[in-house]
């Protein structure tokens, strides 16, 4: 049984660097989600508006699409380790701005929303880099699922826990404090960078424009379906399904009578389900079909989001605000799992980059669309609506994730030997 448990859930901690890495990104994401939630709640609070709680969304993630491209080509281009290092820094200059907006009385909308812009921006250039770093500080490929598992696993308990305390914070001393808690936590990520020890990074040679590679990038996804259908899928609930967040506050303030807390408690059993999913995923055996996982998450994050929207009580509620989050994040994770495992070594920042293109892309359209739909239909019915979209689109992909070959499983050492031959077949 211990054997197991290494070879499937911890193996990747067996590399100084990714332990590094890990524990710092945990203590950043645990202050990203309290910023999130605190930002989300104060405008809403102002506002009293769906549309406005979807255009902080918009603002934040929409920056993300436009320059998702040129970071991906920077994340291919130059150090990693230093853009890394430049981005959390600016973050944390975000979020210590956003505080002396609180403190100074300025809690003006458009000024929240521009820096939300701001931070939507440094996230362009920061996530291809920190998701390609993963690859550096691996010191064994075969354990690379592993690491993306157990990343995204931390991602998802600070987001099962950073809401709930974020409710707590922001009744008792104020949004300030979730801002300047956020700023602190940046120090985490910079602490671990200066202690892991990476070979010196040889810049790649710039032989062709910043659009020309741009285009490869699209065209390697053409050539390559097997990423570009995951993708594809990813982009489509990422518009129609994913912006369900968006009328989380309208569910505490409105259907279940609660504050700050009730919308941070929300939040937390989301997570609670997004946890469970990648730790389900990192669990996987060597031969899981991960396509049919894929099409099952999609199903199940359908049925959550159909409960919820049904729900009048909170306790039940938050059971199915727990299936939501399992498929979702489950989704989300296999996805990532695909696009680093299997593009090519020369592609992956652009693979990733274009990821975050559908994904970003689409969700801040889908807040704007939802939050406006919220207006007119209540709540309810709009995440209803979402939850029969999202079981109509698993079923569009039935035959592509049930009938075909199966995919490389996510914890087969072949998928990265076999990177330099995936540029030539079909993948997810």
């Amino acid at each position: 049984m211990k054997k197991i448990g290494e070879l499937h859930l911890f193996r990747a901690f067996r590399s100084t660097n990714y332990s590094l890495y890990f524990f710092g990104r945990s203590i950043s994401q645990f202050g990203t989600w309290m910023q999130r939630t605190a930002v989300l709640w104060m405008v809403y609070s102002i506002t009293h508006s769906a549309f406005w709680s979807g255009a902080t969304i918009f603002a934040e993630q929409f920056p993300s699409f436009v320059f998702s491209i040129p970071g991906g080509i920077a994340a291919d281009r130059y150090n990693r380790y230093r853009i890394i290092r430049i981005t959390q820094i600016a973050s944390m200059i975000q979020s210590v701005l956003l505080a002396a907006l609180v403190f100074t009385g300025h809690t003006v909308v458009w000024e929240i929303l521009a820096l939300s812009v701001l931070l939507g921006i440094i996230n362009a250039y920061d996530v291809p880099a920190r998701q390609a770093l993963v690859h550096d500080v691996v010191a064994d490929p075969s354990d690379l699922p592993n690491a993306l598992s157990l990343t995204t696993a931390t991602a998802c308990l600070a987001q099962l826990l950073g809401p709930a305390l974020a409710g707590i914070a922001y009744n008792a001393f104020g949004a300030a404090t979730c801002f300047m808690i956020n700023a602190a936590s940046f120090g985490g990520v910079l602490l671990s960078l200066l202690l892991m020890k990476l070979p010196a990074c040889e810049p790649k040679r710039k032989t062709k424009k910043a659009l020309t590679e741009f285009a490869e990038g699209f065209a390697y996804l053409k050539r390559t379906p097997a990423i570009g259908n995951v993708i594809l899928l990813m982009a489509i609930t990422s518009l129609l399904v994913l912006p369900y967040s968006t009328v989380l506050p309208v569910f505490a303030n409105v259907v279940f009578k609660g504050d700050a807390s009730t919308f941070g408690y929300i939040q937390s059993f989301v997570g609670v389900g997004a946890v469970l999913g990648t730790v389900f995923l990192a669990s996987r055996s060597p031969g899981t079909h991960m396509k049919r996982i894929l099409f099952l998450c999609t199903i199940l994050m359908g049925l959550g989001l159909i409960g919820f929207s049904l729900m009048k009580h909170f306790p039940p509620a938050m059971f199915f605000a727990a299936v939501a989050g399992f498929g979702s994040m489950a989704q989300f994770t296999i996805c990532n799992i695909v696009v680093q495992s299997e593009s090519a070594p020369e592609m992956r920042g652009r693979a990733i980059g274009v990821t975050l293109m559908a994904i970003f892309g689409m969700l801040p359209i889908g807040s704007l669309l939802i939050g406006a739909v919220s207006e007119h239909t209540g709540a309810p019915v709009a995440v209803l609506s979402e939850g029969i979209i999202a079981i109509i689109v698993a079923l569009a992909f039935t035959k592509y994730l049930i009938s075909r070959g199966k995919l490389a499983s996510a914890h087969d050492p072949g998928v990265i030997e076999a990177e330099e031959e995936v540029v030539a077949e079909h993948q997810v």
